[in-house]
């Protein structure tokens, strides 16, 4: 690793790799860094500005926390939501570093407790929401204190250009003009190239070291259905996965309720959450399903931004998402532990039609256009008949190098293609016959021959397609609509009254020089078997897995924290698969740093080696070689 020398910041301070990684392991019970990390933290070592685009589960919060455990002086972090401070400044402190929240919601005690620590260079961490960091008098008491650096978390919020686009962000970008000596690292899971320019010329960063991490994330499966009856298919899903966390999100808090009373009534445990309930049930249901209390929660996108639960095994989306960036975000909030997650979208286009009305009301022309782009790319990616992944990675500017991943459902031929030639001329004569002037629902009461006033009064029905199509259901024909607009042989026009117009690659279908495929997607939700991530097939022994687990939770219950703080299930797999009954072994776990190992060290060892006087016929694998297993990493 050799002797490299870091100047820290402005200060005279001077580190070496050597430092780095005994930290690295003293702190978060890891021997090697994930992929960009150490460029980061070597960075925010130097003194430089930071732009870091690295997924969910990526490690950000790794990034800043070690930094700001070497550095003297506080890491101030801004963070979007006030309810999950607590658990941020729980996780870091169960690693041992000094952190401290300082918000709305404490007493003015509590504050002033905060604020005498921070001025006596007693904090390491300090978290604040970006409306208290523009208070004048708060950022007079950061100025007479030593500030190490900036951490800005869910950066893409300061541009328009995004998706979560927050007003109250853009004050930050008064920090480099106030504190021009502080170093300022902005982290962000999706940011496309707009959005990255937007957030690193608002902030001010200079020369910034940039990361971007690849978007990939292997342990995902992605799977997209046609939307029939949401509540019936989200239920069957959920079944085939008994136990397992997830997240299934709705568009409105009416669906919201409706969904979550359904599940419970057919003895799912799962809560909703949206901005429609008290503050407090809010935060208690929240708690609740981060504590492992409840296996589900239905919600709005008002849920999950900074949602740091490691275990989450699913993310079903029963409405279309407005745009990928929030569908990505969303989705991020699954398999942050690297192990298996699964993606659902129920695709309907009908969901596109009720999220263009509110794009129309926008008066912006220039941001009216940019979401109707950002929604079409959305349907494309919903009713393409080619690799998701593939898709997904392309929009944010990454290009994945293989046509197929293996773990969608389109690579794994969980989708039925079918010869829909036929019908697709018949939708592409009826838009050509038609002069293109009209847009799907007209399009569908010609094929399907709809006796209507309206049809009547344009003379739809004297169009030589007229009925062609009438022994077919009204849906089948909106679905081949989507599938032609997918696959890019009719385009949609982005107008206020959008019109269905025929591209080259239509024509060439239209007058049977190219063959036609449609989807027909399989309805089975059964767990598929490619869609393993790191650690995923590891053959560790359940029954300890579960003995630890209801310690861990008796630890956490008695602390007021959640679960995954004391110890992520990565961990306590690792330990049922190498049975640690020395410290020095524990040592070796991933996650295990030595202060977890003198918080929680004794009862863990002490579990197992009962577990083993138990079960004498279980010969301890504490020896075995570790090669593919310690290179894992949570993301703390």
């Amino acid at each position: 690793m050799g002797n490299e020398i870091f100047t820290i910041g402005h200060s005279n301070h001077e580190y070496s790799k050597t430092d780095i990684y005994p930290a690295l392991q003293r702190t978060f019970g890891y021997t090697k860094f994930r992929p960009h990390q150490e460029s980061v933290v070597k960075a925010l070592l130097e003194g430089r500005d930071a732009l870091v685009v690295m997924p969910s589960g990526g490690g950000k919060s790794l990034c800043y926390q070690l930094p700001a455990a070497l550095m003297p002086g506080t890491c101030v972090v801004v963070s979007p939501l006030i309810a999950l401070m607590k658990d941020q400044v729980d996780g870091a402190a169960s690693n041992g570093l000094r952190a401290a929240c300082f918000n709305s919601s404490m007493d003015n005690m509590g504050r002033l407790s905060v604020l005498e620590r921070l001025s006596r260079r007693e904090l390491d961490l300090l978290y604040i929401s970006p409306e208290r960091l523009v208070m004048d008098t708060f950022r007079g008491e950061l100025k007479r204190s030593d500030i190490s650096f900036f951490a800005i978390d869910e950066a893409h919020c300061i541009s328009d250009w995004g998706h979560d686009f927050r007003p109250d962000y853009l004050d930050l970008s008064n920090l480099k003009t106030e504190f021009p000596r502080t170093p300022v690292a902005a982290f962000t899971a999706t940011a496309t190239p707009p959005v990255r320019r937007d957030i690193a010329v608002r902030l001010g960063l200079k020369k910034p070291h940039e990361v971007l991490a690849s978007f990939n994330r292997p342990n995902f499966f992605y799977q997209v259905v046609p939307k029939r009856e949401a509540v019936s298919q989200i239920l069957d899903f959920i079944k085939e996965r008994p136990d397992e966390s997830g997240i299934v999100y709705r568009t409105t808090r009416k669906d919201v309720d409706s969904t979550a009373d359904f599940l419970l009534g057919e003895g799912i445990n799962a809560l909703p959450y949206h901005a429609g309930l008290d503050k407090l049930d809010r935060q208690k249901h929240q708690e609740a399903f981060c504590g492992g209390e409840v296996d589900v929660i239905v919600a709005t996108v008002a849920f999950g931004m900074g949602i740091d639960k490691p275990d989450v095994r699913y993310v079903i989306h029963g409405d279309l998402p407005k745009n990928l960036e929030s569908y990505y975000q969303e989705t991020g909030r699954a398999g942050r532990d690297g192990l298996p997650a699964h993606c659902l979208l129920l695709f309907s286009e009908g969901d596109a039609h009720k999220i263009r009305y509110f794009i129309d009301q926008t008066e912006d022309a220039r941001q009216q256009r940019l979401e109707q782009e950002k929604l079409s790319r959305m349907i494309r990616f919903g009713s393409i008949n080619l690799c998701r992944r593939r898709h997904l990675l392309g929009y944010f500017g990454e290009d994945y190098g293989k046509e197929r991943c293996g773990s969608c459902d389109i690579c794994t031929e969980q989708v039925e293609r079918t010869d829909a030639t036929r019908d697709a001329q018949i939708v592409m004569s009826a838009v050509f016959r038609t002069d293109e002037r009209f847009g799907i629902s007209k399009i569908v009461d010609i094929v399907a021959g709809a006796d209507t006033k309206d049809v009547k009064r344009l003379n739809l029905d004297e169009v030589n397609t007229y009925g062609a199509g009438g022994d077919r259901p009204r849906k089948h024909w909106r679905h081949i609509i989507d599938e032609l607009i997918g696959q890019q042989c009719l385009i949609r026009t982005q107008d206020r009254y959008p019109v269905l117009r025929l591209s080259d690659r239509g024509k060439e279908v239209l007058f049977d020089r190219r063959k036609f495929e449609a989807m027909r997607c399989d309805s089975d939700f059964s767990k598929p078997a490619s869609a393993a991530g790191d650690g995923g097939d590891m053959s560790y022994d359940f029954a300890l897995f579960d003995e630890l687990r209801k310690i861990r939770r008796e630890l956490a219950d008695e602390a007021g924290m959640p679960p995954f703080t004391i110890f992520h299930d990565r961990t306590l797999k690792e330990m049922a698969y190498f049975y640690p009954t020395t410290p020095d072994e524990m040592l070796g776990i991933t996650g295990v740093g030595e202060v977890k190992l003198k918080n929680y060290g004794d009862i863990f060892t002490g579990a197992i080696e009962k577990y083993l006087s138990q079960n004498p016929e279980i010969e301890p694998l504490a020896g075995k070689a570790r090669r593919g297993i310690k290179t894992w990493q949570s993301k703390r």
